[in-house]
C-alpha cells in the first residue's frame, strides 16, 4: 500500500479558501441598525404566531381578535421568546384589540389596549370648518411609545405590548389605570385621570417591581408623535399659526416649521395648532429632550390632511430602579383665558398675541375689553365694530393731536418755502435747516409733535393684527356674508388661482382697501403740511405720497384675502371712523384764525433758553457749516 504524501498545493487552496470565506462573511455582516430592525421584526412577528395559536372558544367575536391560551404550551413559548419576562401579558384576556373610554362635557378620550396609550381625543363643543366632530388625535395620526431594553438582553417598545385595562372612579373624576405586567405584583403603568369640565387630564408613567426586569444601564426612551390634522378652511392661516412650543431651562420658546433641536431641562412641550393644542407637561424636566417639527403640507394652497408632524423623544430616568413620572395631558383649545388658570405654568405664552408690547397690549386691554363686550353681545361681527368705535374713539385726542400739528405747520409753510428760496444751492443747505428749525422753536412748532401721534397708534394696529387672527371666540362665528369671522369670506369662487392672492375673492378686504386708499388721500394734504418744502437734492415727498396712495391698498387688497374675515372687517370700519373723526376735527374743532394768533403771540415771545440737548444741536450743525466753509475755500 503506497503511504500517502504531504499536498502543500491542497493546505495552500484551503487556506485561502478559508480566507476568502472569512472576508465574505466579514463584508456582509448586518449593521447594528440592521440587526435591531431584525430583532424588532421577529419581536412582532413571534407575538402574533403566538397569537394564532388559540381554542376556539377563545376567539372575540366582535373583534375577530384572539387570545393566548395560557395552558397551551407552544403559545407561551413563542411569547416567552418575544417578550421574555412581560409574556404573561400576552396571556391575559386583555390581550386583544379592545378600547377603553373616558370623557367628561369637553372631552372624549379612547384608550386602547395596544400600547396602552391614546387612540382618539375628539372635541364636543367643536367642529372642523367642514362641520364634521373635531379630533386631534384619530386612525393612528399619533404614537405615544417607550422603548427599554430588558435583564435577557430583548428590546422591547410598549406600542407593540398588551396593557391590561381596569377602570374606576373618584368622585366625579374617571381613572384609567393601563398596566404592561410581568405578573399580578409587577407592572409598568400608564394612569390616566379626567375631571369634570377640564381639557388638562392627569397621567404618569410608573413602574413596580422591575428593577430586576428592566435594565437600568440601557437607556429607557419616550417617544412622542403626532401627525396634525387640518381643522380650519384657511389652509395658509392655519400653517402661519402652527408652532411647536416647548419651555426648556425655564424659558419658553419654539421651533420654525421644519427644524429640530436638543434641549436641556424640559418641562413641556407643545404641539400647537392654529385654535387647538396637545401638550405633554411632566413634573420631573425631562434632563434632555430632542424636538422636532415637519411640515407635511407642500403648498398653502394645496388641499391636505396633515399639516405639520410633531416629533419629542426625551430618555427617561429610572430612579431607585423604578420608573415614577408624574405628568399631564392637555388636548383643547388654544386660547389664552383657558391655558391661563393652569397657573405657573407659562401654557398661555403658546398663544401667539405679538411679542413684546404688542402682546402686552393685548393681554392688558384688548383681551378684557372683548371678554367684557361679549358678555352682553352675542354677535361678534357687532360686537367687533363696537369695539372698533372704542378704540378709534381712545384714540382721536392722537388724531387730534396730529392734525393740530399738520394746521401748525401749514400756518408757517410760506415762511419756510421763503427761507428756501433766499438761501438756494447745496453750499447754503446747513444754513436753511438751521434758520427753519429757529422758525419752527420760536412759533412754538415742532414737526415731531405730528409724528408721535401716529408713532402711538402703530402698537395698537400690530396688537389688533394678531388679536383677531388668534381670538377662538370668532372661529366660525358668522357675520353678513362672512360664515367665519376667524377665516377669510369669500363672495367667488375662482376658476384659477392668482399668485399671492388666491382661487377667490373676499369683500371685506376690498372694502377695507377702499377705506384706507379715500383715508390716505385725505391725509395727504396733512402730511404735506408736515414736512418742509422740498429742497435741491432732496427727493420730492410729493410724489412718493401719491405713489403710496396707490401701492397700500392694493398691496392690503392681496394680503388681507387670505386673513381673517375679522381682521378685514375691524380695519374697513377702523378706517372709516377715522375719515369721520378727521372731517370733524377739520371742520369743526380747528380754528386757523386762532392757530395763526397763537403763532404770532409765540414769536413776539422772548425765546427760551436753549435746553442742553438744542444747545449741542445747534453747535454741531455749527461746526459741520464752518468745516464746509473751510473745505470750500480749499478747492
Amino acid at each position: 500500500m503506497e503511504e500517502k504524501k504531504f499536498d502543500l498545493n491542497s493546505l495552500i487552496g484551503f487556506v485561502l479558501l478559508g480566507g476568502l470565506m472569512m472576508f465574505w462573511v466579514y463584508n456582509n455582516k448586518p449593521t447594528p441598525e440592521e440587526i435591531e430592525k431584525q430583532r424588532t421584526e421577529f419581536v412582532q412577528d413571534s407575538i402574533q404566531k403566538a397569537q394564532q395559536i388559540v381554542t376556539p372558544k377563545e376567539v372575540d367575536e366582535e373583534k375577530s381578535i384572539t387570545t393566548i391560551n395560557p395552558n397551551d404550551s407552544i403559545a407561551v413559548l413563542n411569547a416567552q421568546n418575544a417578550l421574555g419576562a412581560f409574556a404573561y401579558s400576552a396571556t391575559l384576556p386583555s390581550a386583544i384589540a379592545k378600547e377603553t373610554t373616558i370623557e367628561n362635557d369637553l372631552l372624549r378620550i379612547t384608550i386602547s389596549n395596544k400600547g396602552g396609550q391614546i387612540s382618539e381625543v375628539e372635541l364636543k363643543n367643536f367642529k372642523t370648518y367642514d362641520q364634521k366632530p373635531l379630533y386631534l388625535i384619530k386612525d393612528q395620526n399619533a404614537s405615544f411609545n417607550v422603548n427599554f431594553g430588558t435583564n435577557d438582553n430583548r428590546i422591547l417598545n410598549t406600542k407593540d405590548l398588551f396593557f391590561e385595562p381596569t377602570l374606576t372612579s373618584k368622585g366625579e373624576n374617571q381613572i384609567l389605570s393601563m398596566k404592561l405586567k410581568v405578573d399580578a405584583n409587577r407592572y409598568l403603568e400608564y394612569y390616566y385621570e379626567i375631571k369634570p369640565d377640564n381639557y388638562m387630564i392627569d397621567f404618569s408613567i410608573r413602574s413596580q417591581g422591575l428593577n430586576n426586569v428592566i435594565n437600568s444601564s440601557q437607556s429607557l426612551n419616550l417617544d412622542w408623535q403626532l401627525d396634525a390634522y387640518r381643522n380650519e378652511k384657511s389652509l395658509y392661516a392655519e400653517n402661519m399659526y402652527t408652532w411647536y412650543y416647548y419651555k426648556a431651562d425655564g424659558d419658553v420658546d419654539y421651533l420654525n416649521k421644519d427644524d429640530a433641536e436638543t434641549e436641556n431641562n424640559v418641562d413641556w412641550v407643545t404641539f400647537k395648532q392654529h385654535f387647538f393644542t396637545s401638550i405633554l407637561k411632566t413634573d420631573t424636566p425631562f434632563t434632555t429632550a430632542t424636538i422636532e417639527s415637519k411640515n407635511l403640507s407642500i403648498d398653502d394652497e394645496i388641499d391636505t390632511v396633515f399639516t405639520r408632524k410633531f416629533i419629542l423623544k426625551a430618555p427617561l430616568d429610572m430612579k431607585g430602579g423604578e420608573l415614577n413620572y408624574a405628568m399631564n395631558m392637555y388636548y383643547g383649545p388654544s386660547d389664552y383665558k383657558t391655558l391661563q388658570q393652569y397657573e405657573n405654568t407659562d401654557l398661555d405664552e403658546t398663544v401667539d398675541l405679538g411679542w413684546g408690547i404688542f402682546g402686552w397690549i393685548n393681554r392688558i386691554i384688548f383681551i378684557p375689553v372683548f371678554s367684557f363686550l361679549s358678555s352682553f353681545m352675542s354677535n361678534y361681527g357687532l360686537l367687533i365694530i363696537l369695539m372698533t368705535i372704542v378704540v378709534r374713539i381712545i384714540m382721536s385726542p392722537a388724531v387730534y393731536k396730529s392734525y393740530l400739528s399738520s394746521a401748525r405747520m401749514k400756518v408757517l409753510r410760506p415762511e419756510m418755502k421763503a427761507i428756501n428760496e433766499r438761501l438756494p444751492g447745496k453750499e447754503n443747505a446747513m444754513k436753511r435747516q438751521q434758520e427753519t428749525m429757529a422758525l419752527q422753536r420760536k412759533a412754538g412748532v415742532s414737526p415731531l409733535s405730528g409724528c408721535i401721534p401716529a408713532l402711538i397708534q402703530m402698537p395698537i394696529f400690530f396688537a389688533l393684527f394678531k388679536f383677531f387672527p388668534t381670538n377662538l371666540a370668532l372661529r366660525q362665528e358668522s357675520f353678513l356674508w362672512a360664515n367665519d369671522l376667524s377665516s377669510y369670506d369669500t363672495i367667488a369662487k375662482l376658476p384659477f388661482k392668482i399668485p399671492f392672492y388666491g382661487d377667490h375673492i373676499s369683500l371685506f378686504p376690498i372694502l377695507a382697501s377702499i377705506a384706507i386708499f379715500f383715508y390716505m388721500k385725505m391725509n395727504q394734504s396733512q402730511q404735506m403740511n408736515m414736512q418742509a418744502p422740498t429742497q435741491e437734492g432732496m427727493p420730492d415727498m410729493g410724489k412718493m405720497m401719491k405713489l403710496m396712495i396707490y401701492f397700500s391698498p392694493i398691496m392690503m387688497l392681496f394680503f388681507f384675502n387670505n386673513y381673517a374675515s375679522g381682521l378685514s372687517l375691524y380695519y374697513f370700519i377702523s378706517n372709516l371712523l377715522t375719515i369721520a373723526i378727521m372731517l370733524v376735527i377739520k371742520n369743526y374743532v380747528i380754528d386757523e384764525k386762532k392757530i395763526i394768533a397763537q403763532i404770532e403771540e409765540n414769536k413776539a415771545k422772548p425765546e427760551k433758553k436753549k435746553s442742553k440737548f438744542r444747545q449741542r444741536l445747534d453747535d454741531a450743525m455749527k461746526q459741520a457749516q464752518e468745516q464746509q466753509a473751510q473745505q470750500k475755500k480749499k478747492k
